[in-house]
């Protein structure tokens, strides 16, 4: 049994512990995608059985940051949590509560410990605070940054 492998069972054995109704049929080996960059886990139905990714970013990680996507990825094998809805984000809560993760939506390099690989080919400024987003794609952010606004309610404008 590989290190994630444990890590994957006791992140099942804690959202137990908590009544959350985990599903059994999740397979007991980490796949660790090599190829991921611009996300952390994923939880995978193959067959009636769930299979849970690392990306090979996370080898090098802390346990804590593991552990933390490992069960961000075991509750949505949890009936009626394949997205983030209402119900995944109360399992989730328990789960933050009770061990004192972070447990969201979606993970930052920031806060996992992870170098940020991801190239940058836009950069986006925002002209009143002047906090930068920068993607790797193209989007519709990216084509049209005048649609949208900076949280501060600032206009947008790219930078390159």
């Amino acid at each position: 049994m590989n290190e994630f492998d444990a890590l994957l069972a006791r992140a099942v054995e804690q959202a137990r512990a908590l009544g959350i109704p985990v599903s059994a049929r999740i397979s007991p080996h980490v796949a660790v995608n090599r190829r991921a960059v611009t996300r952390f886990g994923c939880c995978i139905r193959r067959g009636g059985e769930y299979v849970i990714e690392l990306s090979e970013r996370l080898l090098e990680a802390e346990e804590r940051a593991c552990m933390q996507t490992l069960a961000h990825e075991v509750l949505h094998t949890c009936p009626g949590c394949r997205n983030h809805g209402a119900l995944w984000k109360e399992y989730a809560a328990r789960m933050n509560g009770a061990y004192g993760y972070a447990i969201s939506r979606t993970g930052t390099c920031e806060a996992l410990g992870v170098a940020d690989v991801r190239p940058v080919r836009y950069r986006l400024v925002c002209e009143r605070c002047g906090q930068e987003f920068c993607r790797s794609r193209r989007s519709p952010l990216v084509d049209h940054p005048e649609r949208y606004r900076c949280r501060c309610g600032g206009v947008l404008r790219r930078s390159n």
